[in-house]
């Protein structure tokens, strides 16, 4: 004799939240942009903000952000014309959401490549900024994203001024305390410091982080908020 197997029952409640998946997002968004500043940025990057914002938690982030002009513009043009989205780490690679991308644009992070400990260990750098090496030949054209690491937004800003082939768009949101906002202030000069006008978007200080830099990925993949 078989017996079904219980299902899951729910604890009673005890306390009063909102359990409506759909108000719950309609609410957040309008409270953004209720309490936040947005008319610190470009008015194309409005919804950027605002994404960027919701995966933060964090209202006055956006009197940190540096917004290029041709950001939007230029990473939604790629990525309708199916460019890649090169990510620093797989964190921030599950945090882009497979259902807004336009042409379905393969979404990839090199850091497990079996290549990538042997070049870190020969070139006495982080793992991370080894994997960076290793997207040069994807790199024209597409859509960069890191979120972790300060040492691959230098690696890439290196291979950039040493010729390498340019993204369509950079989101440059390493965060930390040893070189996270240098690794910033780097990218927001690289074209009055070294000729090379890439669009970017950028969080200035110590702020960024997996969260915050795949929001801004899905929100230039589409403009539904």
């Amino acid at each position: 004799m078989t017996g079904s197997i219980p299902g899951p029952t729910p604890p009673p409640r005890r306390y009063d939240y909102v359990t409506d998946g759909a108000a719950i997002y309609r609410d957040s968004f309008a409270t953004i942009r209720r309490e936040t500043r947005l008319s610190a940025v470009p008015p194309d990057a409005e919804q950027l903000a605002v994404r960027m914002v919701h995966g933060s938690g964090q209202v006055d982030l956006v009197d940190d952000l540096v917004v290029h002009p041709r950001l939007v513009a230029s990473a939604r043009a790629a990525l309708a014309g199916g460019a890649p989205i090169l990510c620093d780490a797989r964190m921030v690679a599950v945090g882009i959401t497979a259902g807004r991308l336009p042409a379905d644009n393969p979404v990839r992070c090199f850091l497990g490549d079996e290549q990538v400990p042997a070049l870190a260990a020969q070139w006495g750098t982080t793992r991370t900024a080894a994997a960076v090496s290793l997207w040069e030949p994807h790199l024209d054209g597409a859509v960069v994203a890191i979120g972790n690491a300060p040492t691959a937004l230098f690696h890439l800003l290196e291979l950039l001024i040493a010729g390498a082939p340019r993204p369509a768009a950079i989101v440059g949101c390493p965060v930390g305390f040893i070189g996270a906002a240098e690794s910033k202030d780097a990218l927001a000069s690289i074209a009055a410091d070294h000729g090379i006008d890439v669009p970017f978007v950028t969080v200035r200080g110590r702020r960024g982080g997996s969260a915050i830099t795949s929001s801004a990925v899905n929100a230039l993949a589409s403009e539904e908020e």
